[in-house]
């Protein structure tokens, strides 16, 4: 499978984008603001949803990027968490004052980057190439709490 590279410039870009990253995982230590740049970049393990359709659990590097970035946060996610594995579930875009909006990558465990951004502009982009994994991403559905 040759690697793929994807841009985004609106919502629909962006949920394409989400709909390959989710269950991506990826280590604080390898998420970065460079305000300068007005850049967020982080590389992240990503699981290829497309080979586990046809019964092959793999992942493989991927670098992503966000650019006209004014500010990022984090949402429950403490500094001493850097060797903490995060689990990307989606990455959503809401528009503020057009064009500019709010990029929020939403992990696991109810926790989240905003990123505050003039505008839509991300890219992902495979680096290398794909291992096997014996663990394929699950979701199992909470319980009623009734």
């Amino acid at each position: 499978m040759d690697r793929l590279k994807l841009l985004a410039f609106d919502a629909d870009d962006l949920a394409v984008m989400s709909a390959h990253l989710q269950d991506a995982v990826v280590k604080l230590a390898d998420m970065t603001f460079l305000p300068r740049e007005g850049r967020f970049a982080l590389v992240v393990n990503r699981f290829d949803w497309e080979g586990a359709a046809a019964g092959e659990n793999r992942r493989r590097r991927t670098g992503l990027h966000f650019d006209r970035v004014r500010g990022a946060r984090r949402l429950r996610i403490e500094a001493a968490d850097a060797d903490a594995v995060l689990n990307l579930l989606a990455v959503t875009f809401e528009e503020t004052d057009a064009p500019a909006g709010v990029v929020t990558l939403v992990f696991s465990g109810d926790r989240a980057v905003r990123l505050d951004v003039e505008c839509l502009e991300a890219a992902m982009s495979d680096l290398g190439p794909m291992w096997s994994t014996e663990h394929r991403p699950d979701h199992p559905l909470d319980k009623d709490p009734a």
